[in-house]
C-alpha cells in the first residue's frame, strides 16, 4: 500500500513539474519603442520652436505635454527620439539630445539615465 502511494505521489510530481516548467516564456518587447503613433508628436514642434527661439510668455505645451504625460519617462524619451529622428517636428539641424531634454523637462519628465537616442 505504501509503495502504491509513493508511485502515485512521484507520478503526480512528475506531471505537475512538467506542466509548470513547460510553459512558453514570452520575451518582453523592446523597451525602447514608442507605444503611440510617432506622427502625433508633431504637436511638439511648436513647443520645441518656442524653446529654441527663447520667446517670452508661456510655452505652448498643452498638446505636446498632454501626449507625453500619458507615458512613462522611457516611453516618452523613445517617442520623442523617434519623432525627432524622423523629422516629424520639421526641424532639420538640431542637437537631438538638447531637443529631447528641453521638451521632456518642460513637460515635467526626465531623460532616463543611460538613455541614448541612437
Amino acid at each position: 500500500m505504501a509503495r502504491n502511494s509513493i508511485v502515485i505521489f512521484l507520478s503526480l510530481n512528475l506531471l505537475f513539474f512538467t506542466l509548470v516548467s513547460g510553459q512558453k516564456v514570452i520575451p518582453s518587447s523592446n523597451t525602447n519603442t514608442c507605444p503611440k503613433d510617432t506622427l502625433k508628436f508633431g504637436l511638439c514642434a511648436d513647443l520645441l520652436n518656442w524653446l529654441i527661439n527663447i520667446r517670452i510668455g508661456n510655452p505652448p505645451k498643452d498638446q505636446c505635454c498632454g501626449l507625453i504625460n500619458e507615458l512613462v519617462d522611457l516611453e516618452a524619451a523613445a517617442c520623442l527620439c523617434t519623432a525627432i529622428k524622423a523629422n516629424v517636428l520639421g526641424i532639420i539641424h538640431i542637437n537631438i539630445s538638447v531637443a529631447l531634454t528641453s521638451i521632456l523637462s518642460t513637460c515635467g519628465k526626465g531623460v532616463p539615465s543611460g538613455f541614448q537616442c541612437a
